[in-house]
């Protein structure tokens, strides 16, 4: 495999496999009696979720999935993961990611954004324009009650929506959610469930499931919960002593300048709904920092997914149970909760 090539698996891989989490889904409820609560309309419940303005809260969230990948040297499973979650209610936020010896932070304040690797002993500020702010206050990182509003919105019209009962989720009454996809949706996936608090109308719990199991294929949620003010402190940060601080520049739009963002991939989104893809190429600094780390990324994505050709040139497919994606030999990347004909035609009439 020539250099170029490998740079482009090495970086491809990488993305493939953050794509296909993009299904984020919720914790089970467990075995609390199901609450009794008034009834409510479908279409009134997805109207709340959507009108909400998330309160000040602190949580403890975790991730868990059934996708089937297997297990590779050197690259972290995707297996059970847990965040600690701040938010201040008013734009301010805080999570931290625990990992298995080591934690990821990142806390976004009144003027600056800041993350931090532990193990790395290593934090990068990046400051934040008046525009930036703006745009960050709205697009707080990940958490379950964001991943399932953005799920919701996205899907609400492609969907056909019930209410089917209530459920107890981290010690709170929900109501269940159930989007279901019509009839001609191009997907793998049978439903997504989402627990909404009745109180704050906060989703709670995500849940998707595909199809020949009772079981979620993957979850994400809340397994503690409280709302109220937070302390200031949470969302200000002050590198340990020994941390090697990294300071990024961002103009008036709020993207930083240089080496961060020219090392993020760009994605476009191809269709809508439960067939929507997402198609992007791996930026050529990215490829060129991914070839020298001499990994062997042939056997991973051998053992990944399949070697594929097509008239979008050769490259991999990697299959779990709520999602495919299409890495192409040249850097492209296709994915989504989608089987790979779908994946084929968007890479093909781009």
């Amino acid at each position: 495999m020539n250099t170029k090539r490998k740079a482009t698996t090495v970086a491809v891989a990488g993305t493939a496999v953050g794509a296909l989490g993009l299904g984020l889904l919720a914790m089970p409820a467990g075995a609390e009696d199901a609450p009794e609560l008034p009834e409510i309309g479908a279409e009134r419940l997805v109207g709340s979720v959507l009108e909400t303005e998330p309160p000040a809260l602190a949580g403890t969230a975790t991730v868990d999935n059934e996708l089937g990948l297997p297990a590779l040297p050197g690259v972290p499973a995707l297996d059970a993961q847990s965040a600690r979650v701040y938010y201040d209610g008013d734009g301010k936020g805080r999570v931290a990611m625990e990992k298995e010896s080591s934690e990821l932070t990142y806390v976004l304040g009144e003027r600056e954004l800041w993350s931090y690797d532990s193990a790395e002993r290593s934090a990068t500020r990046t400051p934040l324009p008046s525009q930036a702010r703006d745009e960050h206050r709205t697009q707080q990182p990940v958490d379950p009650a964001q991943a399932a509003t953005q799920v919701v919105d996205r899907l609400k019209e492609t969907s056909d929506v019930s209410v089917d009962g209530t459920a107890r989720v981290a010690g709170r009454a929900a109501y269940e959610l159930v989007l279901t996809p019509k009839p001609d949706e191009r997907t793998l996936l049978r439903e997504v469930r989402v627990a909404v608090d009745a109180e704050e109308r906060l989703p709670l719990r995500m849940s998707v499931l595909t199809h020949g199991t009772t079981e979620p294929a993957l979850e994400v949620g809340f397994s503690e919960i409280r709302f109220g003010p937070q302390p200031e402190r949470l969302f200000e940060f002050t590198p340990p002593e020994g941390t090697k601080v990294t300071e990024r520049a961002a103009d008036d739009t709020g993207r930083p300048d240089g080496h961060g963002a020219a090392a993020a991939p760009e994605f476009d989104v191809v269709g809508d709904g439960w067939d929507t893809v997402v198609v992007g190429r791996v930026p050529q600094e990215m490829l060129d920092r991914a070839a020298d780390n001499g990994a062997d990324v042939t056997a991973m994505l051998d053992r990944l997914g399949k070697p594929v050709q097509g008239e979008f040139g050769s490259g991999h497919v990697v299959e779990t149970r709520v999602g495919t994606a299409l890495i192409t030999d040249d850097g492209r990347v296709a994915a989504g909760a989608v089987p790979e004909q779908v994946l084929r035609q968007a890479l093909e009439n781009r």
